[in-house]
């Protein structure tokens, strides 16, 4: 029987979020933007990075990118990965500002993040997302933020043991494998937003998968 996202947030003194697909619909805006950054190589270039990055979703763009420019038979240094970073983060930082809320979320946060300590782990750079979660006016709702280069799995390692919070008191809610991971590999509970992208993953996860926060 499929349990309420609020009967899992009740029990826990932690929740992890993803950013991307969990708290903004930001997830096509990030796809077309690597298929843009890697056209003038070629549409079928771009076309293996677009659905290299949707399987690989909460995966850092310094990881895709490197993997993405040896596709594109540049020669992978770190200037050259830099600048595409820096092309990138060009491309999509106001409109993932600008992209629609995922249902309810924003009101799910007002309304519960004096009651748990709400830690943000994201593979957007760190500097990139405290400028997104500022404009958005919803910084304040996190106890922590972490993004990249610090990893999803290591942040919530980090946190639980800063905090000495047992891992069954803490949960994580994500959107994509790398998210799934990062919470069975710290042994807490994993809470999937079901999107087009994780239909396999939803079978995973099972009972434990939510639609949006107004239809779970």
């Amino acid at each position: 029987m499929q349990k309420s996202l609020a009967h899992f947030a009740c029990h826990a003194e932690i929740i992890f979020w993803d950013f991307d697909g969990v708290i903004k619909d930001s997830l096509k805006v990030k796809s077309r933007a690597f298929e843009k950054l890697f056209l003038s190589y070629g549409s079928q270039t771009a076309l293996k990075v677009r659905l290299h990055h949707e399987k690989n979703e909460g995966i850092s763009r310094f990881e895709k990118i490197p993997l993405y420019l040896s596709w594109s038979n540049e020669l992978v240094t770190k200037k050259k990965i830099q600048e595409f970073c820096n092309n990138f983060s060009v491309l999509v930082k106001q409109s993932v500002i600008e992209s629609p809320w995922i249902p309810g979320v924003f009101e799910w946060l007002e309304n519960n993040y004096m009651n748990h300590k709400f830690i943000l782990v994201t593979a957007t750079p760190k500097d990139e997302i405290d400028e997104i979660l500022i404009e958005l006016n919803i910084k304040h709702f996190f106890y922590k933020i972490y993004g990249a280069p610090i990893s999803k799995r290591e942040a919530i390692s980090f946190e639980l043991k800063f905090l000495e919070v047992n891992p069954e008191s803490a949960i994580m809610i994500g959107d994509s494998y790398n998210d799934y991971i990062a919470a069975k590999d710290n042994k807490i509970l994993f809470l999937l937003k079901r999107t087009k992208l994780n239909k396999g993953l939803q079978k995973i996860c099972k009972e434990h998968t939510f639609e949006d926060f107004v239809n779970e």
